[in-house]
């Protein structure tokens, strides 16, 4: 019992300790920047301008950005044919003889290609080898940061 309630007091102490590093207060010793000690050295390059000079970008929820790619007129309402576009293109590129009925052979067509190109042998069976060749292809996960190497200063 007497481990649990270390590990719970422990814990509290880590967030705590982690909430203090990121907030700041860990640091008393961090002087604010003045403006003598910002201003450029002689001969120097100018520094860039305030954070409070530049303007800085409406901030746009994903929903707010779903909704004006619905809303193709652009007048703050979507009607039901402006949600139904993207359902009437898919339809569209199911419906590959243009009648505007979707079969079944119209509906699976890529599964019936697949599985066509996957029977090598022309059986109309797939054994385990084939069948491994219709797997999915997964995407390679993206990389976290897009950072470039800050370049090399030489002494």
């Amino acid at each position: 019992m007497w481990r649990y309630l270390v590990g719970g007091a422990a814990a509290m102490a880590l967030v705590g300790a982690g909430w203090l590093i990121f907030d700041g207060a860990a640091h008393p010793d961090a002087s604010p920047i003045t403006a003598a000690s910002a201003r450029p050295a002689a001969g120097s390059a100018p520094a860039d301008p305030p954070a409070a000079a530049l303007p800085e970008a409406p901030a746009r929820s994903r929903e707010q950005k779903r909704f004006d790619r619905y809303d193709r007129d652009r007048n703050g309402r979507i009607t039901q044919e402006e949600y139904f576009i993207p359902r009437r293109k898919a339809f569209a590129r199911l419906d590959t003889n243009g009648d505007g009925r979707l079969t079944f052979e119209e509906w699976a067509i890529k599964t019936t290609t697949r599985f066509t190109e996957a029977d090598r042998d022309h059986s109309g069976t797939m054994d385990a080898a084939e069948f491994a060749t219709t797997a999915p292809k997964r995407k390679a996960p993206r990389p976290a940061c897009r950072c470039e190497e800050p370049a090399k200063q030489d002494d």
